[in-house]
């Protein structure tokens, strides 16, 4: 069940809809698959559905999906800083590893990384840090406006890994300041500066990047 956990944890993190039909697109499985999985869920304490028909994680669900998503974040923090891998590999490896890590080996990586606070990404390490209350999407900004990246979307770093390269590739990242030139409403683009560059953006790839807007209280 930890995919489930913590594809559900992504998708609340980022303020979407939690529907089983959303779940199985994310995980690559059948809706009558979902079904049995969340059903499970249920009945072990993890997971309930509201009255609008989405699922949420009970505090027992959170803390299990919050310790799931801790390691992962850790992980890849390791295999960046430590080991040099890039966003992309760095990801899919941690997905790899994190099951076989123990709370021992976890907590001693924290420690020897030097307490980090966020993922390479700039997702929070859950138990450690939040994200910023401040921080708006990218695609919602408009013309003129100045802000400062803070994160990339997990939904991002699953559903479509390439984003991540290519947004690294194009200096889109954690703690660079970007503004806003332009937006195409009817292209549905936007036109951003960045690195004394300017980069073209679908208004799509552009939600999937987090920022705090300059001047903001």
């Amino acid at each position: 069940m930890s995919r489930y956990l913590e594809a559900i944890y992504y998708m609340w993190f980022e303020k979407e809809p939690l529907r089983s039909a959303r779940l199985a697109d994310w995980l690559g499985v059948s809706r009558p698959t979902v079904a049995v999985g969340l059903r499970r869920m249920a009945r072990d304490g993890l997971v309930r559905m509201n009255g609008r028909k989405e699922i949420e994680l009970t505090p027992s669900g959170m803390r299990s999906a919050e310790s799931i998503v801790r390691r992962h974040r850790i992980m890849e923090r390791w295999l960046t800083d430590g080991l040099g891998l890039d966003w992309v590999t760095a990801d899919a490896e941690a997905a790899r590893l994190e099951h076989a890590v123990s709370d021992v080996v976890e907590q001693r990586l924290y420690e020897v990384l030097g307490r980090p606070m966020t993922c390479p990404h700039g997702n929070p390490i859950p138990g450690y840090s939040e994200a910023s209350p401040r921080e708006e999407r990218l695609s919602s900004l408009a013309p003129g406006q100045g802000a400062t990246i803070t994160r990339v979307s997990e939904v991002a770093e699953r559903e479509a890994p390439l984003l991540l390269a290519y947004l690294s590739q194009r200096d889109l990242t954690p703690g660079r300041e970007v503004s806003v030139e332009e937006t195409d409403v009817v292209g549905k683009t936007l036109r951003v500066r960045v690195a004394e560059r300017d980069v073209t953006l679908s208004h799509e790839t552009a939600s999937k990047i987090w920022a705090v807007p300059r001047g903001k209280s």
